[in-house]
């Protein structure tokens, strides 16, 4: 049996972490431990909290490591599970050659991309905002540079336009964990990793997600705008100012316009059927959800039963 150690962080790595545990027997391996990320300080007391992988493991009784470099000193503390095989996904580091050689059977990462297109850390982002037709899940070697490893294994997906990145990366993960089962079989079988097929094609890279990118600019046309609510959901979610305040724009469509242009960013109307129209540079942005800086999210109806001012606002 292989014995597994993954690597990952984020809440989408924890629903690819819970569904591989679910399948280890049926899949001949063990997840002999889990390294992710150290406890990050949150809320007002500074608390330090496991990230969502991390929680997971400790909830299971699994081994955790969450060392900050991955030195000499992570290798000697890992050495000893014995591990075959590394499973990465969405760990954030570059694996170096001393850590890969801990690992007899090398290492995969999952990536949900179509690779080479998006490598790097946001790849869910970038396809939505470029509003694209496809994108992928797959599962690679791990290389010594970043997303440049062989394709093991890949499921094309269609977008539609509406997914987020918050749908999307859930469904990366449910869809990756079987991809990776299947490529550890096949491991299993041959006694080493299947055969990759070198990426073809040119690359793109992206990179860290900042809050001010989440910034909305009302005067781009409400199909931009619509696509950057829909990759910045959840985090850090797309924002805008009212009146000095900032305001969460969580979810929206855009509609067709049959009246003459008012000033980007101004609240034109209320449809009960639409939402809460907003002028932007071209067309009207119809906003479902949004939230006010401490305040929880609300829909648009109930937002607007205590905002009865709010239209006529020029949202900056």
């Amino acid at each position: 049996m292989i014995k597994v150690l993954f690597a990952g962080s984020p809440e989408a790595a924890r629903l690819t972490l819970e569904r591989l545990y679910e399948a280890q027997s049926a899949c001949a391996f063990e997840i002999a431990g889990v390294l992710s990320n150290p406890p990050s300080a949150k809320g007002r007391h500074r608390d330090l909290i496991p990230t969502p992988v991390a929680a997971f493991a400790i909830e299971k009784g699994l081994p955790v490591f969450t060392p900050e470099h991955l030195d000499s000193a992570a290798r000697e503390s890992i050495s000893p599970l014995g591990a075959d095989l590394l499973v990465s996904f969405a760990y954030g580091h570059i694996f170096g050659p001393k850590f890969l050689a801990l690992f007899p059977l090398g290492g995969i990462n999952l990536h949900p991309s179509l690779l080479p297109k998006y490598r790097g850390c946001t790849p869910v982002p970038a396809a939505i905002l470029n509003r694209d037709k496809e994108t992928a899940v797959t599962v690679q070697t791990l290389s010594l540079k970043m997303d440049e490893g062989d394709i093991l294994a890949q499921t094309h997906v269609d977008l539609n336009g509406t997914e987020t990145t918050e749908s999307l990366l859930n469904y990366s993960a449910e869809e990756g964990a079987r991809l990776i089962c299947e490529v550890i079989k096949e491991t299993c079988a041959a006694g080493k990793l299947p055969a990759g097929t070198p990426q073809s094609g040119e690359a793109s890279y992206t990179g860290i997600i900042k809050k001010e990118d989440a910034k909305i600019n009302w005067s781009e046309p409400a199909s931009v705008i619509e696509a950057k609510i829909r990759a910045y959901y959840p985090e850090p979610g797309c924002w805008c100012m009212e009146n000095g305040a900032p305001l969460k724009i969580l979810e929206a469509k855009t509609v067709e316009s049959k009246s003459e242009q008012s000033e980007a960013g101004k609240v034109i109307d209320f449809s009960k059927s639409e939402g809460i129209l907003i002028q932007t540079g071209d067309g009207l942005l119809a906003v479902r959800k949004l939230q006010r800086q401490g305040k929880n999210a609300m829909d648009y109806k109930s937002f607007m039963n205590g905002a009865r001012n709010f239209l006529g606002t020029v949202l900056q």
